[in-house]
Protein backbone atom coordinates (compact mmCIF):
# COMPACT_ATOMS: atom_id res chain seq x y z
CA UNK A 1 0.00 0.00 0.00
CA UNK A 2 3.06 2.32 1.01
CA UNK A 3 4.33 1.84 -2.43
CA UNK A 4 1.70 1.88 -4.16
CA UNK A 5 0.64 4.93 -2.65
CA UNK A 6 3.80 6.51 -3.03
CA UNK A 7 4.11 5.64 -6.71
CA UNK A 8 0.91 7.63 -7.67
CA UNK A 9 1.88 10.70 -5.57
CA UNK A 10 5.21 10.49 -7.95
CA UNK A 11 2.99 9.89 -10.53
CA UNK A 12 0.78 12.74 -10.59
CA UNK A 13 -1.98 10.55 -10.29
CA UNK A 14 -2.57 11.67 -6.79
CA UNK A 15 -2.54 15.57 -7.03
CA UNK A 16 -1.07 17.51 -4.45
CA UNK A 17 -3.57 18.65 -1.80
CA UNK A 18 -5.99 15.32 -2.90
CA UNK A 19 -7.29 13.59 0.00
CA UNK A 20 -6.02 10.03 1.26
CA UNK A 21 -9.64 8.42 2.41
CA UNK A 22 -8.42 4.96 4.87
CA UNK A 23 -11.53 3.52 3.78
CA UNK A 24 -11.34 4.05 0.36
CA UNK A 25 -7.91 2.84 0.16
CA UNK A 26 -8.73 0.13 2.10
CA UNK A 27 -11.65 -0.90 0.12
CA UNK A 28 -9.13 -1.01 -3.12
CA UNK A 29 -6.40 -3.02 -1.66
CA UNK A 30 -8.85 -5.42 0.02
CA UNK A 31 -7.90 -4.77 3.58
CA UNK A 32 -8.48 -3.38 6.70
CA UNK A 33 -7.99 0.79 7.79
CA UNK A 34 -4.91 -0.45 9.67
CA UNK A 35 -2.69 -1.46 7.46
CA UNK A 36 -3.55 1.48 5.31
CA UNK A 37 -3.48 4.19 8.65
CA UNK A 38 0.40 2.79 8.57
CA UNK A 39 1.33 3.20 4.99
CA UNK A 40 0.26 6.57 5.28
CA UNK A 41 2.39 7.36 8.45
CA UNK A 42 5.18 6.31 6.68
CA UNK A 43 4.20 8.56 3.72
CA UNK A 44 3.78 11.34 6.18
CA UNK A 45 7.36 10.65 7.72
CA UNK A 46 8.78 10.53 4.32
CA UNK A 47 7.15 14.36 3.54
CA UNK A 48 4.51 12.92 0.32
CA UNK A 49 1.64 13.38 3.01
CA UNK A 50 0.23 16.02 5.28
CA UNK A 51 -2.60 15.03 8.24
CA UNK A 52 -4.76 17.98 8.98
CA UNK A 53 -6.69 17.83 12.18
CA UNK A 54 -10.38 17.08 11.32
CA UNK A 55 -9.23 16.52 7.60
CA UNK A 56 -7.54 13.27 7.67
CA UNK A 57 -4.71 13.29 5.53
CA UNK A 58 -3.92 14.61 2.28
CA UNK A 59 -1.40 14.99 -0.40
CA UNK A 60 1.17 17.25 0.61
CA UNK A 61 1.69 20.32 -1.29
CA UNK A 62 5.45 21.63 -1.44
CA UNK A 63 5.69 25.59 -0.32
CA UNK A 64 7.36 27.51 -3.20
CA UNK A 65 10.20 28.58 -0.75
CA UNK A 66 11.03 24.42 -0.52
CA UNK A 67 11.10 24.24 -4.11
CA UNK A 68 14.15 26.67 -4.27
CA UNK A 69 15.44 25.00 -0.86
CA UNK A 70 15.69 21.84 -2.96
CA UNK A 71 17.35 23.38 -5.66
CA UNK A 72 19.82 24.86 -3.66
CA UNK A 73 20.29 21.11 -2.21
CA UNK A 74 20.48 19.39 -6.09
CA UNK A 75 23.34 22.22 -6.44
CA UNK A 76 25.67 20.52 -3.88
CA UNK A 77 24.79 17.40 -4.66
CA UNK A 78 25.11 16.88 -8.42
CA UNK A 79 27.86 18.92 -8.53
CA UNK A 80 29.77 16.17 -6.64
CA UNK A 81 28.44 13.56 -8.72
CA UNK A 82 29.51 14.87 -11.98
CA UNK A 83 32.85 16.03 -9.93
CA UNK A 84 33.55 12.03 -9.12
CA UNK A 85 31.93 10.91 -12.35
CA UNK A 86 33.97 12.65 -15.02
CA UNK A 87 37.62 11.00 -14.34
CA UNK A 88 35.57 7.66 -14.84
CA UNK A 89 33.25 8.30 -18.04
CA UNK A 90 33.93 5.72 -21.10
CA UNK A 91 33.51 6.48 -24.69
CA UNK A 92 30.18 5.13 -24.24
CA UNK A 93 28.79 7.19 -21.13
CA UNK A 94 29.61 10.14 -23.53
CA UNK A 95 27.69 8.68 -26.62
CA UNK A 96 24.95 7.63 -24.36
CA UNK A 97 24.72 11.78 -22.98
CA UNK A 98 24.89 12.80 -26.49
CA UNK A 99 21.75 10.64 -27.99
CA UNK A 100 19.75 11.69 -25.61
CA UNK A 101 20.91 15.06 -26.55
CA UNK A 102 20.31 14.42 -30.06
CA UNK A 103 16.40 13.58 -28.94
CA UNK A 104 15.66 16.95 -28.14
CA UNK A 105 12.95 18.94 -30.55
CA UNK A 106 11.69 21.75 -30.13
CA UNK A 107 8.21 21.04 -30.98
CA UNK A 108 7.95 18.22 -27.91
CA UNK A 109 6.29 18.88 -25.12
CA UNK A 110 7.14 20.26 -21.65
CA UNK A 111 6.83 16.69 -20.36
CA UNK A 112 9.33 15.41 -23.19
CA UNK A 113 11.68 18.01 -22.43
CA UNK A 114 11.40 16.99 -18.48
CA UNK A 115 11.92 13.13 -18.98
CA UNK A 116 14.62 14.22 -21.59
CA UNK A 117 16.02 16.23 -19.14
CA UNK A 118 16.29 13.79 -16.40
CA UNK A 119 17.28 11.40 -18.47
CA UNK A 120 20.85 13.08 -19.28
CA UNK A 121 21.42 14.44 -15.76
CA UNK A 122 21.42 11.16 -14.50
CA UNK A 123 23.46 9.70 -17.58
CA UNK A 124 26.53 12.20 -16.87
CA UNK A 125 26.38 10.65 -12.87
CA UNK A 126 25.64 7.68 -13.24
CA UNK A 127 29.83 7.03 -13.68
CA UNK A 128 30.40 8.32 -10.28
CA UNK A 129 29.77 4.66 -8.63
CA UNK A 130 28.45 6.29 -5.71
CA UNK A 131 24.71 4.28 -4.86
CA UNK A 132 24.08 6.08 -2.13
CA UNK A 133 24.85 9.78 -3.73
CA UNK A 134 22.80 8.82 -6.67
CA UNK A 135 19.92 7.91 -4.24
CA UNK A 136 20.01 11.04 -3.09
CA UNK A 137 19.89 12.73 -6.10
CA UNK A 138 16.93 10.80 -7.46
CA UNK A 139 15.03 11.13 -3.91
CA UNK A 140 15.44 14.96 -4.51
CA UNK A 141 13.67 14.80 -7.84
CA UNK A 142 10.77 12.71 -5.96
CA UNK A 143 10.41 15.48 -3.54
CA UNK A 144 10.13 17.93 -6.11
CA UNK A 145 7.20 16.12 -7.63
CA UNK A 146 5.97 15.69 -11.44
CA UNK A 147 4.21 19.46 -11.45
CA UNK A 148 7.05 20.92 -10.37
CA UNK A 149 9.77 19.71 -12.48
CA UNK A 150 7.40 20.60 -15.16
CA UNK A 151 7.15 24.46 -13.75
CA UNK A 152 11.11 24.17 -13.93
CA UNK A 153 11.01 22.81 -17.58
CA UNK A 154 8.86 25.76 -18.87
CA UNK A 155 10.95 28.06 -16.87
CA UNK A 156 14.42 26.68 -18.81
CA UNK A 157 12.64 26.57 -22.19
CA UNK A 158 14.54 24.84 -25.04
CA UNK A 159 17.73 26.90 -26.47
CA UNK A 160 19.50 27.41 -22.96
CA UNK A 161 18.96 23.74 -21.76
CA UNK A 162 20.38 22.17 -24.61
CA UNK A 163 23.31 24.16 -25.24
CA UNK A 164 24.15 24.37 -21.60
CA UNK A 165 23.79 20.36 -21.56
CA UNK A 166 26.26 20.44 -24.53
CA UNK A 167 29.02 22.35 -23.36
CA UNK A 168 28.61 20.34 -19.77
CA UNK A 169 29.04 17.54 -21.88
CA UNK A 170 31.93 19.13 -24.09
CA UNK A 171 33.80 19.89 -20.77
CA UNK A 172 32.92 15.98 -19.57
CA UNK A 173 34.39 14.52 -23.07
CA UNK A 174 37.67 16.87 -22.80
CA UNK A 175 38.20 15.58 -18.96
CA UNK A 176 38.30 19.02 -17.87
CA UNK A 177 36.12 18.54 -14.66
CA UNK A 178 36.74 21.65 -12.95
CA UNK A 179 34.83 23.60 -16.22
CA UNK A 180 32.31 20.76 -15.80
CA UNK A 181 31.26 21.28 -12.74
CA UNK A 182 31.13 25.25 -12.66
CA UNK A 183 29.22 24.93 -16.13
CA UNK A 184 26.64 22.50 -14.10
CA UNK A 185 26.40 24.87 -11.22
CA UNK A 186 25.61 27.93 -13.19
CA UNK A 187 23.27 25.76 -15.53
CA UNK A 188 21.61 25.12 -11.86
CA UNK A 189 22.10 28.51 -10.59
CA UNK A 190 20.36 30.22 -13.54
CA UNK A 191 17.14 27.45 -13.63
CA UNK A 192 16.78 28.70 -10.12
CA UNK A 193 16.72 32.30 -10.50
CA UNK A 194 14.45 31.86 -13.52
CA UNK A 195 11.88 29.62 -11.04
CA UNK A 196 12.18 32.50 -8.55
CA UNK A 197 10.82 34.81 -10.61
CA UNK A 198 8.24 32.78 -12.45
CA UNK A 199 6.84 32.12 -9.26
CA UNK A 200 7.20 35.74 -7.97
CA UNK A 201 5.08 36.66 -11.64
CA UNK A 202 2.55 33.97 -10.59
CA UNK A 203 2.33 35.28 -6.89
CA UNK A 204 3.72 32.20 -5.91
CA UNK A 205 6.24 33.41 -3.63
Amino acid sequence: IYEALKTAILSGDLAPGEPLREDEIARQHGVSKIPVREALLRLEVDGFVLFRKNKGATVREIAPSEVLDLMDIRVALECRALELAVPQMAKSDLDRARAILNDYREDASLADWSSLNVRFHQAIYEPCGNAALLQMIADLRARLGPFVRLLVTETSGFERPVQEHRDILYACGAGEVGRAVKLLRNHIETTRKETAALMRRRRML
